[in-house]
């Protein structure tokens, strides 16, 4: 299934879905967390623009076009997109389920560290692509209920960000390395 719009032709499509080559993933049957960070933005810029390129990867990602060709080309191999050079690349259906979840991960850890008062961008990605990769999706779902939680009782989020307030104002300033 393509699901970069008019990307792929029907046959390459068609071709593609009836080989049977195994996925090579990381040791544990998994993308690994560099091929997280790839799918994640393949799927970004695919529901932002309809396509993903390789220089627009490469840009978002600040590395090269050749590195990012490099991985494309992998995760091709293991069945999460189909790249044809000079022609684009499109997310295989399990390569778009891989990516969704991913942005779904990233955004919800990005709502949970706004929740908890960290509001300046560059520490908020900063610490989510520090833990991203390595939550278990149990830990996300009862993180995702928990920012579900504070924003169906917003009464009980403003008592909550009161508490931290007051709890910042008795600490030492600082970078917040020493906090506890």
């Amino acid at each position: 299934m393509c699901y970069n719009r008019g990307a792929m032709s029907h046959k390459k499509e068609i071709r593609r879905t009836s080989k049977t080559r195994r996925p090579r993933r990381g040791s544990s049957g998994t993308p690994t967390a560099t091929a997280e960070d790839y799918l994640e933005r393949i799927y970004a810029l695919i529901e932002e623009k309809g396509y993903a390129r390789v220089s627009d990867i490469a840009e978002a990602l600040q590395v090269r076009p050749s590195t990012v060709t490099r991985m494309v080309q992998k995760l091709d191999e293991q069945n999460l997109l189909e790249y044809q050079r000079y022609r684009g690349l499109s997310l295989t259906e399990e390569g778009e389920r891989v990516g969704r979840s991913i942005h779904r991960r990233h955004k919800a850890l990005e709502a949970f560290l706004h929740l908890l008062g960290v509001h300046d961008q560059a520490t908020v990605q900063n610490d989510i692509e520090g833990i991203e990769h390595h939550l278990s999706s149990r830990t996300l779902h009862r993180l995702t209920q928990m920012v579900e939680f504070f924003e169906a009782h917003p009464d009980l989020l403003r008592r909550f960000q009161e508490f931290r307030d007051r709890r910042e104002s008795r600490e030492p300033a600082g970078d917040g390395e020493d906090l506890p």
